[in-house]
């Protein structure tokens, strides 16, 4: 089984929009046996509240469902859980670090995948849930790719 967990600050847009997407791509390659997915905040301001209604919105626009989802805090165990934490920007690799007191190459910025190479903007502050969206897809089929690289076994 390969985990994946996406995490920003407070789980409610970029994390979440990042893990409903990575769950329609995984649906739709058939991976779903064997790739789970899912979010979590470096902050517990918004604990067991769904996604953001902007970032609702904008999955729906595209069929993808937020259906169960639920914020929630990044836990210490999240780390011996999980195969990837993926950060939405540069502040949350930090966060994440300090938070489980490690440095480990399965800890990394999410758009550091792509030809993007910034932080995902976070669309609690800037608005622009569509261009959050285009880089989340982006950084999803790169990530991806990265799993088929890294867990050969499976493909």
């Amino acid at each position: 089984m390969i985990r994946i967990l996406f995490i920003c600050l407070g789980n409610i847009c970029r994390s979440p929009m990042a893990e409903a997407v990575m769950r329609d791509e995984i649906e739709k390659r058939g991976w779903h046996s064997f790739v789970k997915v899912d979010s979590a905040g470096t902050a517990n301001y918004h604990v067991g509240e769904p996604p953001h209604k902007g970032t609702q919105a904008k999955l729906r626009e595209y069929g993808i469902s937020t259906t169960g989802m639920k914020a929630r805090q990044l836990w210490a165990s999240d780390f011996d859980n999980f195969d990837y934490l993926v950060a939405m920007d540069t502040s949350n690799v930090t966060n994440i670090q300090q938070a489980l007191r490690k440095e480990d190459p399965k800890i990394f910025r999410f758009l550091d995948l792509t030809v993007h190479k910034k932080d995902v903007p976070d669309p609690y502050y800037t608005g622009d849930f569509q261009e959050t969206y285009d880089l989340v897809v982006d950084g999803c089929r790169a990530l991806l790719e990265k799993v088929q690289q890294d867990h050969p076994q499976y493909f």
